[in-house]
């Protein structure tokens, strides 16, 4: 039975941090052969809420093969340690970069026959021009300290792989694994008709989600749509800008604000809409997208994502610019049921044949137990 002890700030039931949380949930239930897992995460939520129904401070089960360690805000670093001395890992599995308690700590005082370090996402363009001096200065030490040729790095993908070369040099030791997904099930549409559409973001809401961009969009469209938006505040300030905005649009545009909604409740919302649209300036994955193409919700989203050659698939359109996306809700808002319905379908198609799960098991056993490639 192999050891894999997994650090990540946070776990369910936390949900709020989004695509980590989901592709280790995810990743504990999907490959479990012959794996023990070792989550060890915070008693909080991202906004800093306590989370609920859970005990601190022990190792509670998950399922038949994970276990979590939910530490609370005193000591969380001796505790981790302390536990990988226990637990003696053999994979340290430690999830995103700039965590002190939970990915530099892992890194530089506990140990394991194999690191494993997955950047999420976090070395693409798009997130690194978000807080641009203070990650330059993270990374100049991170790279003096020579912690790239103490890990082995997991990309997600081939562009997430690039990325990771090309930050820390040739010498790098990657893996490349994807994903395991979220499937729903195929869900009816609600009624269409040309002139009119309802379109739905999930999304953390913060400037790399561009959802102030669809907003703008919104400014000369004059079909008839309603815009439902849902997930918690990362950027207040952000909030506030989406909001001014949404004071400028024409009376034929309703948004409509919902908050956090808890993962049980996505299909439902997702029941509701005709599209999804979610402009990202980069995702790592992307589990609300995929999700709602499995449920036959074409999207609108950006070149920044994995979900690439839409248009081609009818099963949404990627974008670029502000007049791209304008055009985009247009021809969605023109479709009647029946051409939205064959757009529903082949989305569903596209989400079927974009994830290969045996493959992706595959990747996960060479990671784990094989020897990775320089880049």
């Amino acid at each position: 039975m192999t050891k894999i002890f997994i650090t990540i700030p946070w776990f369910l039931p936390a949900f709020r941090a989004g695509g980590p949380v989901q592709s280790i949930a995810n990743l504990v239930k999907q490959y479990n052969d012959d794996v023990q897992y070792f989550i060890f995460c915070s008693d909080t939520d991202l906004n800093g809420a306590a989370l609920e129904n859970i005990i601190t401070g022990k190792w509670v089960k998950f399922n038949e093969h994970t276990l979590v360690w939910y530490a609370n805000h005193e000591k969380i670093s001796d505790s981790l340690v302390k536990q990988v001395e226990t637990v003696k890992p053999d994979v340290l599995y430690i999830i995103g970069i700039y965590s002190w308690h939970f990915n530099i700590v892992p890194l530089l005082y506990c140990k394991a026959p194999k690191k494993i370090l997955s950047t999420r996402g976090m070395l693409h363009p798009g997130a690194l021009s978000q807080k641009k001096w203070k990650k330059k200065i993270y990374f100049g030490i991170f790279k003096l300290m020579e912690y790239q040729h103490k890990v082995q790095f997991h990309a997600t993908d081939e562009e997430e792989q690039k990325y990771i070369s090309n930050y820390f040099g040739k010498e790098a030791v990657i893996s490349v694994a994807g994903n395991f997904a979220n499937t729903i099930s195929l869900l009816p549409l609600a009624d269409k008709n040309p002139g009119v559409l309802k379109m739905i973001s999930i999304a953390l809401l913060s400037p790399m989600k561009n959802i102030l961009k669809v907003l703008q969009a919104l400014e000369k469209v004059k079909d008839t749509i309603q815009y439902d938006i849902y997930g918690p505040v990362k950027d207040h300030d952000y909030l506030k800008l989406c909001k001014e905005q949404v004071k400028l649009l024409p009376g034929n545009i309703a948004v409509n604000w919902h908050g956090e909604v808890d993962p049980a409740a996505v299909v439902n919302v997702l029941a509701h809409a005709h599209i999804f649209i979610l402009p990202s300036k980069s995702e790592n994955f992307g589990h609300a997208i995929y999700e709602a193409l499995s449920a036959g919700r074409p999207v609108i989203t950006s070149h920044h994502t994995p979900w690439q050659n839409l248009m081609p698939s009818k099963a949404g359109i990627n974008i670029e610019s502000p007049l791209e996306l304008k055009d985009a809700i247009l021809f969605f808002a023109s479709m009647d049921s029946n051409e939205l319905a064959h757009w529903s379908r082949k989305s569903r198609e596209y989400a079927e044949k974009a994830v290969d799960v045996d493959n992706t098991r595959e990747q996960y056993e060479k990671m784990f137990f094989g020897a990775a490639r320089k880049a």
